[in-house]
């Protein structure tokens, strides 16, 4: 019973905090995006519209209303499901959102399984090897990620890998004549193929998501490696594994049987923080690699100024970063018994 009520306050607790984050976050982009110098309106009428029909779309919108009035009305909105309509394609921005996020979500979750299967092992193994040849290569490489800009390095690798070497497949998810070959059913290109049966659509779209899946996921590497060299060279440095070593341990048991174990709930959070960001944060190889996905279309809106789309895709971003975190506070108490009441 009373583990019950404790684990009910801590649902709570995190609930509302939940809420109070998204209302924040909600309430601050729609303030800025009101004074952005930019006219969603214009974009709907065009520019030779005349002023009479500017001023009869921007009543219906209700721009003309106080900015409070306007925030009561989309959280009104939001309440009943509705999200608003986008102004770059007029339809509901949540089947825009459920239209576009299976590309970002396929891309970024190979991305992570390459950044974090590479740079955790790498990072392990720089720090038992400390100064050593690895250790260099690692930190070079690290610093090589983080200071590289990553629509440069995506059009170095559509460059070599695609128009020079021919290994990969250009921009999109698939050539242009296997566009609507498959039928769409969850909206991830690899799954669709394969309950679609159909081989070739299925290694058409691995040849076009390869590239872009590993030049983001050498990004993460990057964070992710470094992150697991420092954890790891902090456990190293502690008495038990001097002791493990005196005991006549092997060095494999001493790094993965004890170092290692005590950093797998702090590496938890690096991994789920990284792939956090790599689903709202392809902006830029979205765009080299002509990627239909959430990142070019919420760029798409905040050019056009439209605030609906904005807002939904904000909420988004959000909710992916609330369910990782939570997420990460679940499996802590998997692999972390300290963490259980």
């Amino acid at each position: 019973m009373i583990a019950a009520l404790s684990l009910l306050r801590r649902v709570s607790k995190r609930g509302a905090q939940v809420l109070v984050t998204l209302s924040g976050l909600l309430l601050l982009t729609f303030f800025i995006g009101r004074v952005m110098p930019l006219d969603p309106v214009l974009a709907i009428v065009g520019p030779d519209a005349d002023q009479a029909t500017w001023q009869q779309v921007y009543h219906q919108l209700g721009f003309d209303k106080p900015l409070w009035t306007q925030f009561g009305i989309y959280l009104n909105g939001l309440l009943h499901g509705d999200l608003g309509h986008a102004l770059l394609t007029g339809q509901p921005v949540s089947q825009d959102i459920l239209r576009v996020f299976p590309a970002t979500l396929e891309l970024a979750t190979l991305a992570i399984l390459i950044g974090a299967g590479l740079g955790v092992p790498l990072g392990v193994i720089a720090a038992a090897r400390r100064n050593g040849a690895l250790d260099y290569v690692v930190r070079v490489v690290s610093l090589a990620g983080y200071s590289t800009p990553i629509f440069w390095v995506g059009m170095m690798g559509l460059l070599l890998f695609y128009a020079h070497l021919g290994w990969v497949g250009g921009a999109g998810r698939v050539d242009f004549s296997l566009e609507g070959v498959v039928p769409r059913r969850t909206g991830l290109m690899l799954v669709d193929a394969l309950l679609a049966g159909d081989s070739q659509v299925f290694w058409n779209a691995l040849n076009h998501l390869v590239l872009p899946a590993s030049l983001l996921g050498f990004h993460s590497l990057a964070y992710i490696s470094r992150m697991t060299r420092s954890f790891m060279l902090a456990q190293l440095s502690q008495e038990f594994i001097l002791t493990a070593r005196v005991k006549g341990l092997t060095e494999w048991q001493v790094i993965w049987r004890h170092a290692f174990r005590n950093i797998l709930v702090q590496l938890l959070t690096v991994v789920a923080l990284a792939y956090g960001s790599l689903l709202e944060g392809a902006v830029l190889i979205e765009t080299v690699f002509s990627w239909p996905g959430f990142g070019s279309y919420l760029t798409g809106s905040l050019m056009l100024g439209d605030m609906n789309a904005v807002m939904g895709c904000v909420l988004v971003v959000g909710l992916i970063f609330v369910l990782l975190n939570l997420l990460s506070d679940l499996l802590y108490q998997v692999f972390d018994p300290r963490t259980k009441v």
